[in-house]
């Protein structure tokens, strides 16, 4: 039964991909511009300072990462299964949205690159001498790999809600944990678009040959499929967790407001205004046994009171 389930979910991200492809591709064109300015930048920037160090160039994801709000949205509503999504629309108004925030988040993740690579290169060295570095190289190893998993709810969760910062990071750590299978199924798609990658790559034996298809690739290819990838692993369990929670936080609040006003019967809730009409019932029928209705079981008589009720408000009207 789960091997049918996860084959249903996998026929349908691969449809998804394919139909949705053509904006994908649109949405890589409009990354393409400030991708490469920024980076081009920073490449001066590390060629002129002869510095030449890997994390000059990966400063370029701070400035950057406010347009991939506007992947980020695209992809969002592309996995929500949205027909038809407006790219240029949603690109833009994810920038306009969110630039701010997806800057701070640009420059935690910077941090968090930066502080995990250079701490598992430090205890790798350490390690080959004494084999105690081995505990802290491992401890170093799953913090960053909690950051990668942190880093798939970031970005869909700042475009989706209007919720504080903490509220974005706390919801995001513990889904990192709450999550885990489905953000395997991230990693799992993401090793699978750079073996792909890899493997053009491979075929290409001229080095000027290497360096045009690496730039087409960066631009061109991976960022909006990298982010549709993420989004159909994590992003309908986050949505729904999370406005489950507002709606747990609401009732929190809706009994703490009934206690100040000293009402103290959370069980009072407003009349029920569902529609009984479509609901069959022998009302002449003996015994009161359980019936199945709207997701849960509950007696004949109650559901007959709920239906009459329904009906005496309707007439009222």
């Amino acid at each position: 039964m789960a091997s049918e389930k996860n084959a249903v979910a996998l026929t349908g991200f691969f449809s998804s991909l394919f139909h949705n492809l053509p904006r994908l591709l649109l949405t890589n064109l409009l990354f393409a511009v400030p991708f490469a300015v920024t980076f081009g930048i920073f490449y001066l920037i590390n060629t002129l300072t002869g510095m030449n160090s890997m994390f000059i160039y990966f400063l370029t994801v701070i400035p950057l990462f406010p347009f991939y709000a506007g992947v980020t949205q695209v992809t969002s509503h592309m996995v929500r299964g949205e027909e038809n999504v407006d790219v240029l629309s949603n690109f833009i108004g994810g920038i306009k949205e969110n630039w701010l925030r997806f800057l701070v988040h640009g420059i935690i993740m910077y941090a968090a690159v930066f502080i995990s690579y250079y701490s598992i290169v430090l205890y790798v060295g350490l390690s080959s001498k004494n084999g105690m570095f081995y505990v802290p190289l491992v401890l170093c190893i799953l913090i960053a790999c909690f950051f990668l998993f942190m880093f798939f709810y970031v970005p869909p969760m700042t475009v989706t809600f209007d919720i504080a910062m903490k509220d974005i990071y706390k919801n995001s750590a513990l889904m990192t944990i709450g999550e885990f299978k489905h953000n395997l199924f991230a990693v799992f798609g993401i090793l699978i678009l750079f073996m792909l990658c890899a493997t053009v790559l491979m075929c290409s034996f001229i080095p000027t040959l290497l360096i045009i298809l690496t730039i087409i690739l960066a631009l061109f290819f991976v960022p909006s499929i990298l982010s549709f990838i993420i989004n159909s692993a994590i992003y309908k369990n986050m949505y729904s967790m999370i406005v489950d929670k507002d709606s747990k936080s609401k009732s929190i609040d809706k009994k703490m407001e009934n206690r100040r006003n000293g009402q103290f019967n959370d069980n009072e809730e407003e009349p029920d205004t569902e529609d009984f009409s479509g609901l069959d019932l022998d009302e002449s029928a003996d015994g009161d046994e359980f019936i199945f209705y709207n997701g849960k079981m509950m007696k004949r008589s109650y559901l007959i009171k709920l239906k009459k009720e329904a009906e005496e408000r309707k007439n009222k009207k």
